[in-house]
């Protein structure tokens, strides 16, 4: 046990000195700009850091995916920067493949399996994949834990509390200590393998009756906590497709599919996939369909909280400033003053827009691409001027889901009635029933008992 320990300390001094270079640049520029007067070229330090972050195993590069689309956690110049990281680590080779392989299944883990492959089908911010195929003939991907992940993931929380908190102190109008612990959490969970499995269950159980959505199934008797063993889907990666310019009614069935895949489960059941990014998903072979991958990422709501999202809806639809103030405490803002109020419907406004109007129409109707940054340097200053807010642990993933996938709706450039598919969405809601939905769901696929939220 002594070993161990004294192993993941030293995984964890390892990974600091890696990273905290980074890091105290990032402090040092923006605060010799803003304190001293100094002139730095953040844009060329922003790529360096993007540079160094990318060649690291994932967390701390998801976690920057993460925060480039959350209001002002981070300075401009480095979420513009970050948001370009890709899950791409080195794979690791054969020896280590065996090893883990072994300490997962035991000595015999070969026979377990009638192919596997020895190179890594794809990489993963955790890990990496291998095709392999059972006794039966049932083709499956590997997800394989790099080594002394959770010491990285430890130093990676330390190095994200220090660079927000300096953000912080320097000029950020959020406090954003409770978004730090909701991805402090929700990537501790994601270290474990055996979860993710029982979330894969549950997304296959919500989106049962949707047949342009496919989910991997994860393979009983193969899975550990370093280790998940699911079918192999096939398909093409989705920004890839996009290359090819495919048409309009193409691009139309994947924006349809992906709505359905983050917001039927949401206001089904009040579960959230908190990943939206391009990689993580697929063009089925018939082009009529997505496939669904990544399931580590995963909040479970409460009932109310999902009312108060539609709360909010309304109150953006009808200008209705007390059902905004309600929905703001639902959404677990607290003490807001009217100024701060307003200030947050301009994003609120910028998010809700397009479930609003009932036409056909794309999900942004300006072609800025920075457009949605604009909304929010102007919500950053209006905060500043109004006192700043405490950003709630509610908002994070839900935030980061409507930026995220807008901006997969933009890369498809799907012109749709998003009012009329959010209303198919909400019509029937009743908190009661969500709540019987989602405890009987979350049983069924064997989901860890936690309080949601």
């Amino acid at each position: 046990m002594s070993d161990r320990r004294e192993s993941s300390l030293f995984g964890e001094v390892r990974r600091m000195v890696r990273t905290s270079g980074a890091v105290g640049g990032i402090a040092a520029r923006v605060a010799g700009e803003r304190f001293l007067g100094l002139k730095t070229d953040k844009a060329a330090h922003a790529e360096d850091l993007r540079a160094i972050l990318g060649g690291l195993k994932g967390p701390l590069m998801k976690v920057a995916q993460f925060l480039s689309t959350v209001p002002d956690a981070l300075p401009d110049e480095y979420a513009e920067q970050l948001a370009t990281l890709q899950a791409n680590a080195p794979p690791m080779g054969w020896p280590f493949v065996r090893r883990r392989m072994q300490s997962e299944l035991g000595p015999g883990w070969e026979a377990k399996f009638a192919e596997f492959g020895r190179e890594a089908a794809a990489a993963a911010s955790l890990g990496q994949v291998h095709k392999a195929k059972l006794p039966d003939g049932t083709a499956v991907a590997c997800k394989l834990q790099y080594p002394d992940m959770p010491s990285v993931v430890e130093a990676d929380l330390r190095q994200l509390r220090l660079a927000m908190s300096v953000y912080q102190r320097m000029d950020s109008a959020l406090d954003h200590a409770e978004v730090y612990q909701e991805l402090r959490d929700r990537l501790r969970e994601e270290l474990d393998y055996l979860r993710e499995a029982a979330h894969q269950r549950l997304y296959g159980l919500m989106l049962a009756g949707n047949p342009r959505v496919a989910v991997p199934r994860p393979v009983e008797g193969y899975c550990t906590t370093r280790l998940l063993t699911m079918t192999w889907l096939e398909g093409e990666a989705l920004a890839k497709r996009l290359e090819q310019d495919p048409p309009p009614e193409e691009r139309r069935a994947y924006a349809e599919a992906l709505f359905h895949a983050w917001y039927l489960p949401f206001y089904r059941y009040g579960v959230i996939h908190g990943d939206p990014h391009l990689g993580n998903y697929q063009v089925r072979p018939d082009r009529q369909g997505i496939n669904l991958f990544d399931f580590g990422t995963i909040r479970v709501f409460p009932p109310h909280f999902v009312g108060g999202v539609i709360l909010l809806f309304e109150a953006v639809r009808d200008g209705d400033e007390e059902k905004a103030a309600e929905a703001y405490r639902i959404w677990g803002f607290r003490n807001l003053s009217k100024e701060t109020m307003e200030v947050l419907s301009l994003w609120a406004k910028f998010l809700y827009e397009p479930l609003v109007e009932d036409r056909v129409r794309p999900i942004q109707e300006s072609d800025d691409m920075s457009f949605g940054r604009k909304v929010a340097a102007k919500v950053h200053e209006g905060l500043k001027r109004t006192g700043g807010v405490k950003v709630p642990r509610e908002f994070p993933l839900m935030d980061r889901a409507a930026v995220g996938l807008g901006s997969v709706f933009l890369r498809l450039r799907a012109e749709m009635n998003w009012h009329r598919l959010f209303m198919e969405m909400i019509e029937d809601f009743d908190a009661a029933k969500l709540a019987e939905r989602q405890m009987a769901a979350l049983r069924e696929a064997g989901v860890p008992e936690e309080a949601p939220g």
